[in-house]
Parts: structure tokens; C-alpha cells; sequence
């Protein structure tokens, strides 16, 4: 006992430590125990001339032994002139935990006088550590919702939110984990993940009568509660060799939003807990998370289908030869994860050998997906008056009848070519409409502005266009473009724009080149001198008439050329 502490208080006649609700041992420095209150029954070999080291677990004897050494340590130090009080003592030694019995108690010591001994104060811990750890496991369970949320969320890619369901439930849930799919066809994708964290995606022909509650599962809706398998009677796609004897099946659906997702089985292997209560709720938790996730990227993907379905009608054909002439046609759009805008190319090979060819280049107002719905209309507009094509004047009128009855808002400007090959010269008809004349780049290196000039189409009631015929000569080359080119803004102050001139002197320097390759190296310019910043929609065509051994092997792609030779002229 403290020399603070009086007889009346902790002595054998005392009431403080008598009364306590929880055990009291009062160990002598000798190591037996000399008196314990009422409470102490719960160690019933705890009694007055019993060594402490036979009356409890080892956990409170070894504490208690180092209790006694800090004593002795105390007493050395005084008697060297270092005087170190009692309570110093119990300071050295913190309450220490372990269990009784079934129940988990924190010892408190209190060191006496002098090496005189210890009274030992043994409050039950048991309901702090349970909710402790029922406080813990919550922690757990939010931290791996949260990881889960962030993993399953973090794409809209049905296939990975497979992969990351099961194997996230094999580590944290069951020893095994798998994801079924509603039926694709007549299979269902599955995605396994075993005890090694391992993702198999297998196809196997699964019968969900089988598996009680599988079938309910993956329709869905109305919610149905987790189902319970009998591992003896569970199919050998769903009880894996690898995972051993099962132990516990337990079938769970992925709710979607209003469609079935599929459904989760967590394994385990016998021998292991079942699920309880609270494990099978927390494991619906999850699944809600993993079905809304794998619900949004099934939409995402039908969505995505459907796009491209959309899209493929509004995205510019493959450019490919045409009866003998050399042809290269590039597109890119303003934005760069866009992928159709507002300007346009059209490739309409002739209907017989010989013929013309009808090519069209255009740039309707506006920009990015409105702009792309229009120019769907419009190509869609013009083949169907292909019939007419050989008369420039009046395709474009029809085409202007048919924009005016619809948003006079939108106009479009455009190039019509009628091309035809005349032996080794090509031949092309050339319309304009309200948009930047066509070039002509000669063998010699020469640039020719071609004469053409009209009004825009869909703005005004009467379409005024004036046609020019252009003869190609073996290495020469028209150039159609779209005003991306010329009004792209950048340069040393980044406000300038490209221009006519630019552009006529840069084509000075591509004589002779194929082409695609001049194709290329237009939409390059106009990208450079812009310099990353804000650019428009680029469309370009390049017309060549073949130099002679020059042959056309592949669409829109040739040999390379011979020597460039001069001649040709507009008339």
C-alpha cells in the first residue's frame, strides 16, 4: 500500500477495495497474495496464501514481475541518493490486457511502500473490446467500401468491373469469388478469382436452375435475398478443385439501375466461419456498389455501340483511287477527342469506265456534333442527287431548295469536282460555292488560283456558280481545301492568320510530291501554325494526274513519283 493511503481505506478491514465491483488482489512483496475482495471470484485460485504466479494467467504474472523489479529498482536508487517515490514506480509499468476466462480484463497496479508489495486492480474490459472492435471492423468495412467505390468507378469498362468485383470479394469477403453475367447469347460471361487474387474470364455453359437463387439473381428485379448453397450439390464450374473442400456458398444479385447486372457468389473453404449476419449484409453492401457500377458501364457500352453506329454514317469515306487519277483526302476535326465536325469530303466514283468521278468538299457552319447532324443531311441530300451531278448548276440549286425548307439558320459552303481521265491527262470540273477557290500546284512548281466563284448554299433563294474546267497535266495536282487552312490563327503573336499567300508559297515547295503526302503536309502547316492553340475544322482533297510508270496501287496511296514535268492550264 502508499504511505498515502491510510488502513481504514485498503486495509484488511477496509471497505474501498472490499466494495470494488471489479477483482482487487493484494500481492505481498514476496509474491503471495495476502488479501482479495469479493469480485475476485472470478479467479477462484485467487486466495490469501497463494503464489499470484499460480492464481493467474501468465499475462498478469509477468506483468506483476515487472512491477517488483521497478520496485527493487526504486530502492537502489534511493538508497544511492536518488529518491524515487512509489507513484514514479507505477508510472514505469502501464495497465497491461489480456483474458480471464471469456472475458478480456485491463490490469491497473498500484505498488506499496518501500517494496512492500502491490495491489492489483483488474477492471473488466470485456464490452470496451467488443465495441472497440466492433468499432474497428466498421472502420475496415467503410475504408474497403470506399476502396471499392473508387476502383469500381474509376471506369466504364463492363470487363474490369468484373475483374475488380471478384477480386476485391476473394480478398476481403470469402477465398473465392465469381461474377456471372446475364446470358450473352446462350453463354454467360464469368469472371472467377481464387485464393491467389488470380482473375479467370471464362464463357462456360451455366444452367442457372442449378444453382439456388442464381437464376432469380440475374433476372434482377424484384430484389431477392442472398440464397445459401449446399456446397455437395453446387455444378463443378462453380465449386473450384483449387479451392478444396467448400466449406460455405452464399449467392448474392448486383442490383442495376432497373436492369439485372448479374449476381456475386462468395466461397469458402471448409473449415472457415460461415457468413454471419452482419457479413451478409455487408457483402449486399458491396454488391450494391459492384452491380450500380457494372449497370452504368453495360449502358455506357450500348450507348458507345449505338454512337458508333450514328457516327459511322457521318464520318468521311476512305479516299481511293478513281479510274486511273491519284487521290488523297484527309480529315481532322477542331477538337481532339472529337471525331466528325463541320467540314466534309464526298467520293462518288463514276457509275461506268470513263465517266466522271463527282467529288465533294465542304465546311457547313458551326462546329463539333450539330455540325457533323448537318453535314449528314447534306451528303445524304447529294447522293441522292447523283443523277444530276454531270449539270453543277443544278445540283446545287436542288440542294439549296432542299436547306431552305429546313433552319435557314445553317449554311454550307462547297466545291464540286467532276473528275475524268483523258488519256494521260486528267480532267476536272470545278464549282464553287461561297468557298475558298481551288489551287492548282503544276509539275514546275507553279501555284494557279482557279477562277471559280458562287454563292453559299441555304442562305438565299437563288444560287449564282460559275463552273471551270481544269486540265491536269502527268505530275500536277489539284488542291480543294476548307478554310481551316487559311483562317488557322497563331504565328509569332498567335492572332495571324495562315492566309492564301502562305499557303500558295508553301505549295511552291511540295512540287512533285505524291498525293497523300501533300495532304499531309497542308494539315500539318495549318496544326504548326497554330501552335497547340485553338484550331478549326480541316478538310483537304488532292486530285493527281499519274506521271507516266507511275500506277496507282493501293486507295488514296501510289509510288513513289518520277521526275516532275510542266504543262497543263485552265480554260
Amino acid at each position: 500500500m502508499t504511505g498515502t493511503t491510510s488502513e481504514a481505506e485498503h486495509g484488511p478491514a477496509g471497505t474501498v477495495w472490499q466494495s470494488a465491483p471489479y477483482p482487487v488482489l493484494l500481492v505481498g512483496g514476496d509474491g503471495v497474495i495476502e488479501h482479495v475482495n469479493d469480485a475476485a471470484r472470478a479467479l477462484p485460485a485467487a486466495a490469501p496464501g497463494v503464489r499470484l504466479a499460480d492464481a493467474v494467467p501468465a499475462w498478469l504474472a509477468d506483468a506483476h514481475r515487472l512491477v517488483t523489479e521497478a520496485q527493487a529498482h526504486s530502492l537502489v536508487t534511493e538508497a544511492q541518493g536518488h529518491p524515487l517515490v512509489a507513484q514514479d514506480v507505477s508510472g514505469l509499468v502501464a495497465p497491461v490486457r489480456g483474458l480471464i476466462g471469456d472475458r478480456a480484463f485491463e490490469a491497473h497496479p498500484t505498488p506499496g511502500d518501500r517494496g512492500s508489495g502491490v495491489t492489483w486492480w483488474l477492471v473488466d474490459a470485456t464490452d470496451h473490446e467488443r465495441v472497440s472492435e466492433a468499432l474497428r471492423l466498421e472502420r475496415r468495412r467503410t475504408a474497403f467500401l470506399a476502396e471499392a467505390s473508387n476502383e469500381l468507378l474509376s471506369s466504364l469498362n463492363l470487363d474490369r468491373c468484373m475483374e475488380v468485383t471478384v477480386r476485391l470479394a476473394a480478398r476481403h469477403l470469402a477465398d473465392a469469388a465469381l461474377v456471372i453475367l446475364p446470358a450473352a447469347g446462350r453463354r454467360h460471361p464469368v469472371a472467377y478469382c481464387g485464393p491467389d487474387g488470380r482473375v479467370v474470364r471464362e464463357n462456360p455453359a451455366v444452367d442457372p436452375r442449378e444453382v439456388p437463387g442464381l437464376a432469380e439473381a440475374l433476372r434482377g428485379f424484384p430484389p431477392v435475398p442472398s440464397r445459401w448453397i449446399d456446397p455437395a450439390s453446387a455444378p463443378g464450374w462453380l465449386a473450384r478443385e483449387e479451392l478444396g473442400e467448400p466449406g460455405s456458398m452464399v449467392v448474392t444479385a448486383l442490383p442495376g439501375h432497373g436492369v439485372p447486372a448479374g449476381a456475386l457468389v462468395l466461397l469458402r473453404r471448409s473449415g472457415h466461419a460461415s457468413f454471419s449476419e452482419g457479413e451478409e449484409v455487408f457483402a449486399r453492401l458491396f454488391a450494391a456498389r459492384a452491380g450500380a457500377a457494372m449497370s452504368a458501364a453495360r449502358l455506357y457500352a450500348e450507348q458507345a455501340a449505338i454512337t458508333e453506329t450514328l457516327m459511322r454514317e457521318l464520318l468521311p469515306p476512305e479516299a481511293r483511287g478513281l479510274d486511273g487519277v491519284e487521290l488523297s483526302a484527309r480529315y481532322r476535326p477542331a477538337g481532339a477527342t472529337e471525331l466528325v465536325g463541320g467540314d466534309f469530303y464526298d467520293l462518288h466514283p463514276a457509275a461506268e469506265p470513263g465517266g466522271e468521278s463527282l467529288l465533294v468538299l465542304g465546311d457547313v457552319c458551326g462546329k463539333g456534333l450539330e455540325a457533323a447532324v448537318f453535314t449528314g443531311r447534306i451528303r445524304t441530300t447529294l447522293h441522292a442527287l447523283l443523277p444530276v451531278a454531270g449539270d453543277h448548276g443544278r445540283l446545287l440549286g436542288l440542294l439549296n431548295d432542299v436547306l431552305l425548307r429546313g433552319d435557314r439558320r445553317t449554311f454550307v459552303t462547297l466545291v464540286l469536282a467532276s473528275v475524268r481521265r483523258d488519256g494521260p491527262r486528267v480532267t476536272v470540273r470545278l464549282t464553287s460555292a461561297g468557298h475558298p477557290p481551288p489551287l492548282v500546284l503544276r509539275a514546275d512548281g507553279r501555284v494557279e488560283e482557279v477562277p471559280t466563284r458562287g454563292t453559299l448554299i441555304g442562305m438565299l433563294e437563288t444560287v449564282t456558280a460559275t463552273t471551270v474546267t481544269v486540265e491536269l497535266e502527268p505530275g500536277d495536282t489539284c488542291l480543294i481545301y476548307t478554310d481551316g487552312v487559311t483562317e488557322a490563327r497563331g504565328g509569332p503573336l498567335g492572332d495571324e492568320l495562315f492566309g492564301e499567300q502562305r499557303l500558295r508559297e508553301e505549295l511552291e515547295q511540295c512540287a512533285g510530291m505524291p498525293p497523300e503526302a501533300l495532304t499531309e503536309r497542308v494539315q500539318m502547316l495549318a496544326a504548326q501554325w497554330t501552335g497547340g492553340g485553338d484550331q478549326d475544322d480541316v478538310a483537304v482533297i488532292a486530285i493527281t494526274a499519274p506521271r507516266a510508270g507511275r500506277e496507282t496501287t493501293l486507295p488514296g496511296l501510289g509510288r513513289e513519283s518520277a521526275s516532275p514535268r510542266a504543262g497543263g492550264g485552265i480554260s
